[in-house]
This record gives structure tokens, sequence and C-alpha cells, in this order.
């Protein structure tokens, strides 16, 4: 299995889906490849009432594929794609294919 290359706090542009277009920043990496987007993918609950918490409609973000957002490059403020490569102390970093700036 390779590498997942978008983290926790990026910042990703969604490129397929109801809400292709928007910005946002990922707050979560969950299993199976898929993430959790600030404002991104947003879908109503109902909940019911219990003890502490009252019950009503609640609108949270749902997860939504990988392969559906792409990750903002710092220096042009595009998509691009991402790829890995060796620095000079020999650690490998994520940089990005459209400018080759270290992410």
């Amino acid at each position: 299995m390779d590498s997942i290359k978008i983290r926790c706090d990026d910042q990703v542009v969604v490129i397929y889906g109801r809400d292709k277009g928007k910005r946002g920043r990922v707050l979560e990496v969950c299993k199976k490849k898929l993430i959790i987007v600030k404002d991104i993918n947003i879908v109503h609950r109902h909940t019911k009432s219990t003890g502490k918490v009252s019950g009503g409609i609640i609108k949270k973000e749902s997860p939504i594929h990988i392969s559906n957002v792409a990750l903002v490059d710092p220096k042009t403020d595009k998509a691009t794609r991402v790829g890995f490569k060796f620095n000079k102390d020999g650690l490998k970093v994520r940089y990005s294919k459209i400018s080759g700036e270290v992410l």
C-alpha cells in the first residue's frame, strides 16, 4: 500500500463532487483513504434527545474520499499533485509537482 500524501492541517481543494471548487483544511485522516475537511461535504444529522444532549438537526462534516481532493500548492495557490523525494539530510519529504517546493 502506498503512503497517503495528504495529512492533517493541509489546505486542499475539492476537484470532484457537489462541493467542487471549495477549499478547506483537513481536520482528520480516517482509515480507507477518507478525510474530513472543514466546511466540506456538510450533512444534516437528526439526533434524538438524550440525558445531557438536546435533540435536533445537527450540521457536521462527512468524510470524503482522498481521490476527490487535491493539495493546494503554497507558491502558486493552485491544485497540485504530491510527490516524495529525499532531501540533503536523507529525510523523505513531500513536494509539489508544479513548483517543486517542499511541503
